[in-house]
């Protein structure tokens, strides 16, 4: 059932830009995506359908429009879904995805008098890493909402609903739910033959038939092994980092073997790094020093290197 080959793959990786977007970012499969977000909200939020919203106005650089939210839309009763895939960790994440969340509720302002009634907000993060204190815990889906010092809940309409992938480890004959089967195909569907019998029902075979690499176009083709590539070199560049790091700071010390193979990393990528980019990063903690590495593969330029060091600065 599982294809373990690099290449020649069946099925796209739900990982990737291309594959998230192709499955859950258009009028045409918006069934996929109504789908997935019943399988994960609250049973009164039932969405029956759904209109895609411009993403654009989220984030004022590039970097922050690259880093998160991909998906925006609204339901037909009002509520609001900013639906994201994240790669890899950043400095400061939570606080990012309450920023975003700003967004949908401040749109809905309206001229002259105003009554301030809004609609529900939702943030929704697939994560592809496991947030630094919940690693000893072995629940994977979490929902954050305002509550006052009794735990009750203060204010309903703004949620935030995360799944750390990375612990999600069923097998495919262990699944029961059909949020279980969800979370298996974001893991595993690239790495698939045929649909598995659990599988075959209902908007899994859509989602099987859409995500068909044989039957992209060869533009389709084209941009996705692109994908693809940009997200197996971030991986590797990630690992490759935290390798060389373990390695030499058994020699020189952890936090000094990082910094050393971040320059050596960043060197190779944007050439000579300024002495006072430099101090910078060596005035780094280490929680920063791990974010930055895992940045690695987004850093273009050293203007883009400057805005991220001023912007996480310890």
């Amino acid at each position: 059932m599982v294809n373990n080959l690099t290449n020649g793959d069946r099925y796209i990786n739900l990982l990737t830009d291309f594959g998230f977007k192709r499955l859950f970012g258009s009028e045409l499969n918006k069934a996929l995506l109504i789908d997935f977000l019943n399988a994960i909200l609250p049973e009164k939020h039932t969405i029956a359908d759904i209109s895609y919203k411009n993403n654009e106005n989220v984030g004022n650089t590039a970097m922050d429009r690259k880093a998160i939210f991909d998906i925006y839309c609204e339901s037909k009763t009002g509520e609001k879904f900013i639906v994201e895939i994240q790669k890899a960790k950043q400095n400061y994440f939570k606080d990012r995805s309450v920023y975003y969340s700003t967004f949908p509720i401040q749109e809905q302002a309206e001229k002259g008098d105003w009554n301030y009634k809004l609609s529900s907000v939702y943030t929704i993060g697939i994560l592809d890493f496991i947030f630094e204190d919940h690693k000893k815990d072995e629940e994977l889906f979490h929902t954050v909402e305002l509550k006052n010092q009794k735990c009750e809940v203060f204010y309903d309409k703004l949620k935030f609903i995360y799944v750390e992938l990375p612990k999600f480890n069923l097998k495919v004959e262990e699944l029961e739910t059909h949020f279980e089967k969800w979370l298996f195909l974001f893991r595993h569907l690239s790495e698939l033959e045929t649909p598995p019998e659990k599988l075959q029902e209902g908007i899994f075979n859509q989602l099987f038939e859409i995500a068909e690499i044989a039957k992209f176009t060869p533009e389709e083709q084209r941009a996705y092994q692109n994908s693809l590539k940009y997200y197996r070199d971030l991986n590797n560049v990630i690992e490759t980092s935290k390798q060389e790091a373990r390695e030499e700071g058994i020699v020189i010390g952890m936090e000094k073997g990082i910094k050393t193979v971040i320059l050596k990393q960043l060197t190779r990528k944007l050439g000579d790094i300024p002495n006072l980019m430099q101090q910078q990063i060596n005035q780094l903690s280490m929680e920063s020093l791990e974010t930055l590495s895992e940045m690695l593969f987004d850093l273009n330029s050293l203007e883009d290197l400057r805005d991220w060091l001023n912007n996480n600065r310890d």
